[in-house]
């Protein structure tokens, strides 16, 4: 064995050697191999930043197998993934190697060489032109990485104890999740705030000479374009429509034109996790997961980009895939190039794509039910956007009356020839349509008299904006420049795993404690989670990136303002105040105040108002929440299992849901009693220690099985009636 190549993820091992040989030895750093702990310190803000790093949990058995493998080898090859972390990683592996005095020796000497190689595709061409090819460690890039780690770890450690004090105990802040949540909540205050207008429409429905009927939409009025809220009531509406039922009517004219529409760009990290969203219903996590798994068997290039290039290769080779697909009508004569959106995309990445367009939908081997539908969603995309423009069949007529003084306009569209469509149709966000829908117009001609069948007016009132789900957060994240291709899923996932927000119906709602949180920040932190100082930031790490920026000078100019803000607000900032709802109860320990609705890290509980005289607290038995149209919705209460609490001894156990949705079980006399369970009670005693109820659960393998919630005694039914068999 000559060669040791490192590479972050165990999953892509096996394939590299094969691709490399037996002089190739292949190994895993498991992701990053050194952070910093979470501990006052970690930056050493008085020495120029000094990052004080600790090989992670369980990471030192990873290194400890590169470091054996490195003494009798002559290259140790880098091959973490192709950005900023993955660049971090390889510097913290050769660091590792570097404390070994053998190692650090050979590397002096030269029989230990370093490189450093990337691939942004797991394929044989692609690794084997990257060994042949090698580069050298970018420390640009890690100095932008340990500036962002650094930020991070600087606006957390600093930010979070200030609401510890100010809001609550154990709640957390971060650089880029409090951007985020200040999105979610502004939404929220904007749905809340909204007055609803009411507007009227006029709808004509013409007989044609053919007999069919034209549906239309009333533009004009006495000479005047109608504006949305033209017609504002009723008695308007109703004025408008005597008037209309006494006019004659008369095609005025027809205009017929063709569009073109073209296909969309392949994909990058952002809008892949989008339109997984859309079509899939997928979060971002899974999505990146999906994509991860993917990317390492090979399948697809790598999934953290925001590039939209494709290679000269890619394109020939899609390009012929199209021809003998689709035909050569479906192949634009000359290849689509795209320009990437991102001021700091790297050009040098390519957009997620196939790595062989080939590999159709349905042939991948070992690949599960999530990632051949996101490579369903890959392949298509990719083809498609190598394909011709479709094109649209446009109608519109307009059909006024005798005076020309008020106008009907009615529009239809048909797709003359589908082109890239065929291959692809991109979702869309809130049920708009996409415009490909073929609404077929009946057949009229200018000058033509046309019946009105029916003339009705129509009431609408506006609607406040919709909540975000995960696709429209991420897509005004990146249209705001907040984040990263390798972040937009963490910041998603981390504002919920906080209790900040909460995903109903696929849409986030702002938790009270959310809200409560953002107020906080941004009453006393504007400048740290404004969106404009947020996204110039992320300039700043891209410029670091490029070498046009010291890291050190960024981070310098950064925290002596910062932490001026956080020592005067940690002193001088008055404590929140979360609202509360009165209940009209009076408190049943003291039966002098009222009871309220307050939040906790929990949810909302009952308390008594006259705390902290009196500390009585109650759980909610059913929570009021609104719906969509404001409408208040009442939470059943727990269902309780009829088994009692074997630690109390005083309360029954009752059926609950996480944030999350999943079923546990759990004391009802929480907070006082917070023994809870997984998997259903039932009360039968452990017959090896006692304990006073047992669990059960339905497994596929082994099918109801009862355990023991404290010494894990299991009994399987399926195997007592299997040993009743061979009795």
């Amino acid at each position: 064995m000559k060669h040791v190549v490192v590479v972050e993820s165990p999953a892509k091992t096996k394939k590299l050697e094969s691709f490399l040989g037996k002089d190739y030895k292949i190994l895993a750093s498991f992701g990053h191999i050194c952070d910093l702990p979470s501990k006052n310190g970690s930056v050493d803000t008085e020495n120029n930043f000094k990052m004080n790093y600790k090989v992670a949990a369980g990471k030192k058995k990873h290194i400890d197998a590169i470091l054996v493998a490195l003494k009798d080898a002559e290259t140790l090859y880098l091959a973490a993934d192709l950005d900023r972390e993955g660049e971090a990683i390889a510097w913290h592996v050769l660091e590792e190697v570097k404390r070994k005095r053998d190692l650090a020796k050979k590397i002096k000497e030269g029989t230990l060489k370093i490189k450093r190689i990337t691939f942004n595709e797991i394929t044989k061409k692609a690794v084997q032109d990257s060994i042949a090819n090698p580069g050298e460690l970018n420390m640009d890039m890690v100095n932008a990485q340990q500036a962002r780690r650094a930020l991070d770890y600087l606006v957390g450690f600093n930010l979070s104890p200030v609401l510890w004090r100010k809001v609550r105990k154990g709640l957390s802040a971060g650089r880029v999740q409090s951007v985020a949540l200040r999105l979610v909540s502004e939404r929220e205050k904007e749905i809340k705030d909204f007055k609803p207008e009411e507007y009227w429409s006029v709808h004509g429905i013409f007989n044609t000479p053919e007999n069919r009927d034209l549906k239309s939409k009333l533009t004009h009025y006495n000479g005047d374009k109608l504006d949305k809220f033209a017609i504002n009531n009723e008695e308007k509406a109703n004025d408008v429509l005597d008037v209309l039922n006494t006019q004659e009517w008369t095609v005025k004219s027809v205009e017929k034109k063709q569009t073109k529409r073209r296909p969309t760009a392949p994909f990058i990290t952002s809008t892949l996790q989008q339109e997984a969203s859309r079509k899939l219903g997928f979060g971002s996590k899974k999505a990146m997961m999906a994509a991860q798994k993917l990317y390492e068997n090979g399948y697809i290039t790598y999934m953290r980009t925001d590039s939209v290039a494709l290679s000269s290769e890619f394109i020939n080779d899609v390009r012929a895939t199209i021809l003998n697909k689709y035909g050569d009508e479906y192949l634009p004569k000359s290849p689509i190039n795209y320009a990437s959106k991102s001021k700091n995309a790297q050009e040098a990445h390519e957009a997620v794509r196939p790595t062989n367009p080939n590999n159709i939908p349905g042939s991948l081997k070992n690949a599960s039910i999530d990632e051949a539908k996101l490579y369903d969603l890959i392949w298509k995309r990719s083809l498609a956007c190598q394909m011709e423009n479709a094109l649209l069949d446009q109608t519109g007529v307009d059909i006024a009356s005798a005076d020309d003084k008020h106008v009907f306009r009615a529009t239809g569209s048909v797709v003359a020839f589908d082109g890239f469509l065929k291959a692809y149709r991109e979702g869309t966000d809130d049920g708009k349509s996409d415009g490909f829908d073929d609404d077929i117009m009946p057949k009229v001609n200018e000058g033509e008299k046309l019946d009105a069948k029916e003339i009705k007016p129509e009431q609408h009132f506006t609607q406040p904006p919709p909540r975000y789900t995960e696709a429209t957060l991420v897509k005004i994240l990146e249209e705001k420049g907040i984040g990263r291709p390798s972040t937009f899923a963490t910041i998603v996932t981390t504002i919920q795993d906080r209790g900040y927000v909460k995903l109903e119906k696929k849409r986030f709602h702002l938790e009270d404690v959310g809200g409560v949180v953002s107020d906080f920040l941004v009453e006393h932190f504007p400048k740290y989670i404004d969106y404009g100082f947020t996204a110039g930031m992320e300039d700043d790490l891209d410029e670091i990136s490029n070498g046009k920026e010291d890291w050190i000078a960024f981070l310098t100019s950064f925290w002596s303002p910062f932490k001026e803000t956080v020592d005067d607000k940690i002193v001088n900032a008055e404590r929140a105040k979360s609202e509360v709802e009165a209940t009209g109860e009076t408190c049943p320990q003291c039966n002098t105040n009222e009871l309220v609705i307050r939040n906790g890290k929990y949810g909302k509980f009952k308390a008594c108002s006259g705390f902290p005289a009196c500390k009585f607290t109650q759980p909610m038995e059913g929570e009021e929440q609104k719906d969509e149209n404001g409408n208040p919705i009442v939470r059943e209460a727990p269902k309780s299992t009829g088994v009692k609490c074997p630690k109390c001894n005083e309360n029954d156990i009752v059926e609950k849901k996480s944030r999350k949705g999943k079923i546990f079980y759990a004391c009802s006399g929480w907070p006082k009693c917070k023994y809870a369970l997984w998997d259903m009670p039932v009360e039968e005693p452990c017959p090896k220690c006692n304990w006073k109820i047992t669990t059960k659960k339905e497994t596929k393998k082994d099918g109801l099985v009862h355990k023991c919630p404290e010494c894990n005694f299991t009994i399987s039914e399926s195997k007592e009636k299997s040993d009743d068999k061979t009795e």
